[in-house]
């Protein structure tokens, strides 16, 4: 399987601006520019489309690990924290709020362990991978 997303870029790298198109047209000729990554411009940026990436991948993950272990979510509500310092993405923070019904908190921990190591988008990630979980 693979996956293609395009961009399209016009101008200098502070004054200009550009495009983001997804193969599926989730994004179609989606705003980005320098205001939008760096400030709090209209538009997305890479980093959220990392972190969306991370979050998403994360709770199916989890959620095939949950089954492995013969668990069932209620649900899984994930939001990822990336993080842009000195021009490199240094961490991706994971914050998961869990109903897993019948699960202990030492199997849910693990299940949650493993999906964060072993999620294919925490595998392609060079930063420091932090999760807070937690069963509600």
């Amino acid at each position: 399987m693979k996956r293609t997303a395009t961009a399209v870029w016009n101008g200098s790298g502070k004054e200009g601006s550009g495009n983001l198109t997804t193969q599926s047209t989730t994004l179609n000729k989606t705003q980005y520019s320098y205001k939008s990554r760096f400030e709090e411009g209209v538009g997305t940026n890479p980093e959220e489309l990392i972190a969306a990436a991370h979050s998403g991948c994360f709770a199916m993950k989890l959620s095939f690990v949950l089954g492995g272990a013969g668990f069932t979510a209620d649900s899984l509500e994930v939001t990822s924290t990336v993080a842009l310092e000195d021009g490199a993405i240094t961490s991706s923070h994971l914050v998961l709020k869990a109903s897993i019904p019948g699960i202990s908190a030492e199997k849910f921990k693990e299940c949650a362990d493993d999906a964060k190591a072993n999620c294919p988008v925490s595998k392609v990630l060079n930063c420091e991978i932090t999760l807070d979980a937690s069963l509600v």
